[in-house]
């Protein structure tokens, strides 16, 4: 392997240049296969004059037969550096004529397909130290990589093309051993013994320090460089402080929640969050809006709303809420996956996008809208500024114009306008109204309208606990849409087996372990949330269903894909909780949640094994999967069981519900002894729950450690009492539930 790549990295070196952006795209003309697809991606390159072949068997096949080396390209469809690469490269006709004479191209859309892009992903850490999207691969015909890039400029990707053709056709012996050398060390990382590493209280502490040691005092969050969102670290952090009363753990969280609320990276005028932040201030934000990332946050602003009872943090939620149901909404049920980053400035040129274009203003556009007056008490709140005020513009996309974001409070804006708060925050609820409705009358950025059911799983969560915080009933209605639309379409009821995706009609590929880990989560938040015990039962199956899957009996954790799949090269186990939580992470919290909610011995001991086999991983870089300690907080503490017993829908019940749901407890379940088809379905694993009834025909708390209750109570104030209180004065029968009578 190494005499080959090692000279194609020399003679490659520098090949991920970045240029500018901004071409316009070719006309359209002959469609290629990909035409026939659903994936927004993939149809963004339907008119390619690249050959292009969907992942399948007839582009292996040909390869094959042919003895072509294969050109994988793998990207999504609000990827801004995608679609540079794609105007630059992929429609150049020069270019494309030599792809098509030296390879077959294959195109990926990583979204529809984590499985394709997490192998070619770990090939290219390992061939370049580092990686991204686009990502540009080059495969033998038994699909080993062999060499890749992300992005590739034109005038280098010719020379690349070319060079890789040569050395195929005189060398083509050395391609194939170091495809089968790289291919076999992919295998080898993802080749874990079983694990049996311990998982002690001392993890969290380590996870806690190591994370702290890389928080930025100055701006809140965690890195010196481009600041990303990363949700599962306020999930661990804000646990740790229950745990451990860390002020510290806190005052990160709370800090970095304000600072992003504040933010370029927060929409002012529609709500909802941006990508990530390419400077250290959170000021220049990357503009794609995804959906896992509104989800995620959303539960973020609800928990810190939760411990603080800010209501900042519940405005927040709302507006990412309403810019999700605004935006993001499948008309049936169900959430889109994204909007670009890129647009059309000038509606007459639709093809000539630019990144921001549909959020920024001039000074100049903020003035005539809303008039001097108005304008300057606008301007001084949002850091509005004449030349611009993008603080970081290396590619010079923000010449003159504006990233909104809060410069000054409310306070201060009152103060140099010598207005009251209210006068000033009443003109700037109109600027924002006006500016928003200036705002839609431009090009909006392509919405990618696939559903992944992994990303929906996420988002019912956020609208179900949204419910449970903030107790608005249009939350939980739009939540139990979403669930229904995904179970009528992606779950199949013969086979109790998930489809991934779907658009227009047709529900395609296989489910993945997040996909069924994410929906579980988003099902038992929606029980909570509504107490239909359906939601339950069914958030139990998939769980089954996803340790038939998946998991691993030999090593004790959880593969990423059902390994049916022949053109996958190996079974991927992922170890990094990134943008998103591992699929790992994410079933293990289950697997601890159900066992509790329904005395499923067998679970537990499931997520045991799984802790144990991530645990030297969680010892040495506890960092990298904080969802899994914030699951490990909960295995080796002690949760709360809440059982509420009456009339679900009964005035006193929304009453102990809202002492529920607005005290952070994270590691709590709740269930509910409704006196019908749901206490009799609870009550075949837990006898003593059939005995939970109201206290004097009044709706009733119990609250139980290690299945061992409380006395129970009809009173809010003990209830919330009994809530933060250990499990002092319990009452048992030899260990298992009680009523407490």
């Amino acid at each position: 392997m190494r005499p080959v790549l090692t000279l194609l990295l020399v003679l490659l070196g520098g090949a991920t240049q970045v240029c500018s952006a901004g071409v316009e795209e070719a006309s359209k003309g002959r469609s290629n296969r990909l035409i026939q697809e659903k994936s927004p991606y993939l149809l963004q390159h339907a008119y390619n004059p690249v050959d292009w072949y969907p992942w399948g068997e007839e582009a292996f096949r040909l390869a094959r037969e042919e003895n072509r080396p294969i050109f994988l390209s793998v990207g999504y469809s609000t990827c801004y550096w995608c679609h540079v690469m794609e105007r630059e490269v992929f429609e150049d006709p020069g270019i494309a004529d030599l792809m098509n004479r030296y390879f077959v191209n294959i195109k990926v859309d990583r979204e529809e397909r984590p499985d394709v892009d997490r192998i070619y992903m770990s090939a290219l850490l390992a061939l370049a130290g580092s990686g991204g999207w686009p990502m540009s691969m080059f495969l033998t015909p038994e699909l080993e990589p062999f060499f890749g890039r992300t992005y590739v400029p034109p005038e280098t990707f010719q020379a690349l093309i070319d060079r890789i053709h040569e050395v195929w056709v005189k060398h083509p012996d050395d391609i194939a051993k170091s495809g089968r050398q790289l291919t076999e060390f992919l295998r080898e990382q993802a080749r874990v013994e079983a694990g049996d590493a311990p998982v002690e209280v001392s993890i969290l502490k380590q996870g806690y320090e190591s994370i702290r040691a890389g928080y930025d005092e100055t701006y809140g969050g965690f890195g010196r460089g481009n600041k990303f969102p990363r949700p599962v670290v306020f999930n661990f952090l804000l646990r740790y402080h229950r745990r451990e009363a860390e002020s510290r753990s806190l005052e990160m969280t709370l800090t970095t929640l304000k600072r992003m609320a504040a933010s370029g990276i927060f929409d002012h005028l529609e709500g909802g969050f941006h990508r990530y932040s390419v400077d250290r201030q959170w000021r220049v934000p990357h503009f794609e809006k995804m959906l896992y990332d509104q989800a995620q946050l959303v539960n973020s602003y609800l928990e810190a709303y939760q411990l603080t009872r800010n209501p900042l943090f519940a405005s927040i939620a709302r507006r990412t809420l309403d810019y999700v149901s605004r935006r993001l909404t499948h008309p049936p049920g169900g959430f889109y996956s994204a909007e670009d980053a890129e647009s059309a400035p000038d509606p007459s040129q639709p093809k000539r996008k630019r990144e921001g274009a549909f959020y920024v203003w001039t000074k100049a556009e903020l003035d005539r809208i809303l008039g001097p007056e108005k304008g300057a008490v606008f301007a001084h709140s949002f850091g509005v500024e004449p030349d611009g005020n993008a603080p970081s513009d290396p590619h010079q996309v923000f010449v003159n114009q504006n990233i909104l974001y809060r410069a000054h409070s409310l306070e201060k804006t009152a103060r140099k306008f010598k207005q009251s708060p209210d006068q000033v925050d009443s003109v700037l609820r109109e600027s924002r109204r006006r500016l928003l409705q200036t705002r839609d009358r431009r090009v909006r950025p392509h919405l990618d309208d696939k559903i992944l059911v992994s990303w929906n799983g996420l988002m019912i969560s956020a609208f179900a606990r949204a419910h449970q915080v903030l107790g608005e009933s249009e939350y939980l209605e739009q939540a139990r849409r979403a669930a229904d639309f995904l179970l009528k379409h992606l779950y199949q009821q013969e086979t109790g087996r998930l489809l991934r995706r779907y658009r227009e009609g047709e529900a395609r590929f296989e489910g993945h372990l997040e996909d069924y880990a994410f929906l579980v989560t988003g099902l038992i938040d929606l029980y909570q949330a509504g107490s239909d015990i359906r939601d339950l039962k069914r958030s139990m199956e998939l769980m089954e269903a996803a340790v038939d899957l998946f998991y691993d009996q030999e090593t004790g954790a959880f593969f990423d894909t059902s390994g049916r799949d022949a053109s996958l090269i190996l079974r991927t186990r992922d170890d990094y909780d990134s943008a998103e939580p591992t699929g790992n992470s994410v079933a293990v919290w289950n697997l601890l949640r159900l066992a509790e909610m329904t005395h499923h011995p067998e679970w537990k001991r499931l997520a045991e094994s799984a802790l144990k086999h991530f645990g030297n991983r969680l010892r040495e870089h506890p960092q990298a999967l904080p969802h899994m300690l914030a699951a490990l907080d909960f295995h080796l503490g002690t949760p709360k069981q809440v059982v509420l017993a009456g009339e679900p829908s009964a005035g006193a019940m929304r009453t102990l519900l809202d002492v529920v749901h607005s005290t952070y407890v994270p590691n709590k379940v709740l269930l509910f002894a409704d006196g019908g088809t749901g206490q009799e379905y609870l009550g075949r694993s837990n006898p003593a729950i059939r005995a939970m009834i109201p206290a004097g025909g009044k709706a009733t708390a119990y609250v139980c450690e290690n299945y061992v209750c409380q006395l129970p109570t009809s009173d809010p104030v003990v209830l919330a009492r009994l809530l933060e209180e250990g499990p002092a004065g319990a009452v048992s029968t030899g260990g298992k539930s009680t009523s407490g009578r």
